[in-house]
């Protein structure tokens, strides 16, 4: 796969995971569309000012030297047809198709959860969010924000502390540190985690930037908790795409006195969970045997019972017997392969013997 031309799209100010989507079914290739002439790109459903900015940034960016010097900083490149492109994020609507990454993802990072909230954060705030990702880190889950200050920089320092993984998603692009004094932060992030963004490299902060980053916050977690957020903090916007996406959302009750508190008062009177203790988190989410799962997953591969249970599980709670009759499969083979795929993170146990798939992309465990 050339990636140029995925970065090519990536540079043009418009274009983003439906319009290129588009372009790859209407020219069935990224370099066709890439080089397609002006017309043709309207043809395909560009706008004329869309098709003529394509033109235009064709005509100024040599993709070669941009692609060199890209990799001269130390940033990898991920996109859609990556295996290392995070599939959790993956399954969010209109994932970005480009990812810009410095550091390392990780097979661990399938256990991630976003840790956010305000930039003013009170002295309980900080105490909270200390001890949340230390909790996560010390449970061998991942804490993911967006080294904003406050909260943010709190959550990515106390994982860090505590030796855990730690993921940065910037509003800018991933050479450009912001804020600056979280220079230093950010490459203790890099050497054991990752800093990602979905903005070239080059890209200057800028506030119309940080909301649609947050989409990508969210979707790289299981879960998202605010930590504290005011009534228009960009925390709750994170919220807001974690319920979109489908994900959990867990919110620190605070004073109702407190300006910090009213957006995190406001989630929890909208449905969020009220999290009253770290371990809330790891009950709700199945979190406590995440090492288990791991060790368990590097040795003992999906195979075809998995698969075809897998088949006809959804995010629907579903009995034995009803896996049974649709699978064809002895009950007693469906029982005990149910108990080692709830060990490796597959499905999850509701209630009785029903059962839910915990993750869409159910083909990475088919043989």
């Amino acid at each position: 796969m050339d990636k140029r031309y995925w970065v090519g799209f990536n540079l043009v100010k418009g274009i983003g995971a439906v319009r290129l989507q588009g372009l790859r079914d209407h020219f069935g290739d990224l370099a066709l569309a890439w080089q397609a002439p002006l017309d043709a790109l309207k043809v395909a459903g560009l706008s004329s000012k869309l098709a003529e900015r394509v033109v235009q940034i064709r005509a100024s960016v040599d993709l070669d030297k941009y692609m060199a010097r890209v990799a001269a900083q130390g940033i990898s490149i991920l996109t859609w047809e990556d295996e290392l492109y995070p599939k959790r994020l993956k399954e969010i609507d209109q994932p970005p198709p480009v990812l810009y990454e410095r550091g390392a993802l990780s097979d661990e990072d399938s256990w991630a959860v976003a840790v956010v909230g305000t930039r003013r954060v009170s002295a309980y705030g900080r105490q909270v969010a200390e001890d949340v990702a230390a909790f996560l880190a010390n449970s061998g889950v991942t804490v993911v924000s967006g080294l904003a200050r406050g909260v943010d920089a709190i959550a990515h320092q106390s994982a860090l502390k505590a030796g855990g993984r730690t993921i940065a998603v910037l509003g800018c692009g991933v050479d450009r540190i912001y804020p600056p004094e979280h220079m230093q932060l950010a490459e203790k992030i890099i050497a054991s985690g990752a800093i990602l963004s979905d903005y070239a490299p080059g890209t200057a902060p800028d506030a119309a930037n940080f909301p649609p980053r947050n989409r990508i916050i969210s979707g790289l977690s299981m879960a998202t908790v605010v930590v504290e957020a005011g009534e228009t903090s960009g925390a709750l916007i994170t919220a807001q795409f974690a319920v979109d996406q489908g994900r959990e959302v867990f919110s620190v009750p605070g004073s109702i006195l407190a300006p910090q508190s009213k957006g995190t008062n406001r989630l929890i009177a909208q449905g969020a969970h009220p999290m009253l203790s770290a371990r809330d988190l790891l009950d709700i989410l199945n979190l406590g045997r995440v090492t288990e799962q791991r060790e368990v997953r590097k040795i003992l591969p999906g195979n075809e019972i998995e698969a075809k249970l897998l088949s006809v599980l959804t995010h629907e709670p579903k009995h034995m017997d009803e896996i049974r009759n649709q699978t064809g499969l002895p009950i007693e083979r469906v029982s005990a392969t149910l108990v080692m795929m709830e060990l490796k993170g597959m499905v999850r146990q509701v209630g009785g013997v029903n059962y839910v798939a915990v993750r869409e992309d159910q083909a990475e465990y088919k043989v």
